[in-house]
């Protein structure tokens, strides 16, 4: 295990090297979604989502393995939410209208009703039984991923052949291919993009070892480091991704990056539950990732509302939506000390039982 001295610099290390290589990403991606002809939400929500998604898969994966679920399930719900922050940035920085509005588009639509749908199924195997096929998977955790495949074969069609679409207005910015440079070969773009989620791998698990090295080695609690350093850390390409995109107008890409890429962060809690060697790890987390869990549907659901609203310009010339998915963070950041977890979930023993321990007292964050 690495010793905190050494640590900390690779955590911050890694966490640089994400930003750095998500500004690349994201010019990159655009090109493609020109050339391909997918659309920049497909490539926003399945390849930049995906790519800017390792770091956290990476760090939601060892840290289930290293029999740390709180901070593999806080980790993964709290990217969630601060991704979902990343698009009150992207409003804050577009001033000529609402960033919602600007970026009018079914698929962003249909993917956050499917992230609600997603974010719904961990907490029905929370306050299902304890059940475990083969001793480790829990019946939700294939039902997440047979659930997302369904989904974006929905949102792929409705980028095909859409039944509505959003009124154009002046503000509005319609996701139209650009002439682009046609010199650099379609390949050579595809192994740039390959080369640059190759790196985000790397750093995410270096991210992660040096992750669980702190909290075990810290007072900071698995909510704490899960829900706020790494949450955040590993959620750096998605803020990049948002504000380069932003600034260049690629704007649908933006916000599908940000919807799409948490649609796909639920999978992480398939993944962790895999890894997870002591039964199922919905129920050996704290109760206190039911609350937040419940908060980032919350949020979902009122970025959905204001998509569909499509103010122009609002309170503070950012939309109602972002005002209220800030003011909930805000709220969840309430200083406390950053204990370890004395006392948390309940845990699977050898013997397949459950024994009960009550919350951890450090993981009010945002999530």
């Amino acid at each position: 295990m690495l010793s905190v001295p050494l640590a900390a610099p690779v955590f911050i290390a890694s966490a640089a090297v994400i930003g750095v290589a998500g500004i690349r990403m994201t010019r990159v991606a655009d090109h493609l979604a020109d050339r391909t002809g997918l659309g920049e939400a497909l490539v926003g929500a399945l390849f930049v989502g995906g790519a800017t998604s390792l770091p956290g898969l990476m760090t939601t994966v060892f840290a289930a393995r290293d029999g740390l679920p709180t901070l593999s399930v806080s980790n993964a719900v709290g990217g969630i939410a601060v991704q979902t922050l990343w698009l009150v940035i992207g409003d804050l920085i577009w001033r000529r209208a609402n960033l919602e509005h600007a970026a009018a588009s079914p698929e962003n639509l249909l993917q956050g009703a499917l992230l609600i749908s997603l974010l719904s199924l961990p907490l029905l195997a929370m306050n299902a039984p304890p059940i475990a096929i083969g001793g480790v998977l829990h019946p939700v955790s294939p039902l997440l991923v047979a659930t997302w495949i369904l989904g974006m074969r929905m949102v792929r069609s409705v980028g095909r052949s859409p039944m509505w679409k959003a009124a154009p207005t002046s503000d509005t910015v319609a996701d139209d291919p650009e002439v682009v440079d046609r010199s650099i070969p379609i390949r050579n773009l595809w192994i740039r993009f390959l080369g640059l989620s190759a790196l985000l791998g790397g750093a995410g698990y270096t991210l992660a070892r040096s992750a669980s090295a702190l909290t075990r080695q810290t007072i900071l609690s698995e909510s704490v480091m899960g829900g706020v350093f790494t949450a955040a850390a590993s959620s750096l390409p998605e803020l990049v991704v948002v504000v380069t995109a932003v600034r260049t107008g690629a704007h649908t890409m933006a916000v599908s990056n940000i919807i799409g890429g948490n649609a796909l962060d639920t999978l992480f809690l398939s993944a962790a539950d895999v890894s997870f060697a002591r039964g199922s790890i919905y129920h050996a987390i704290s109760p206190n990732q039911e609350l937040f869990l419940i908060l980032t549907i919350l949020m979902t659901s009122i970025l959905l509302a204001g998509q569909v609203r499509r103010q122009r310009s609002g309170w503070w010339r950012i939309g109602f939506g972002s005002v209220l998915i800030l003011a909930i963070c805000i709220r969840r950041i309430v200083p406390r000390v950053p204990t370890h977890d004395r006392s948390g979930p309940k845990l699977a023993d050898g013997d397949g039982s459950f024994t009960h321990r009550t919350p951890d007292a450090g993981s009010d964050r945002c999530q």
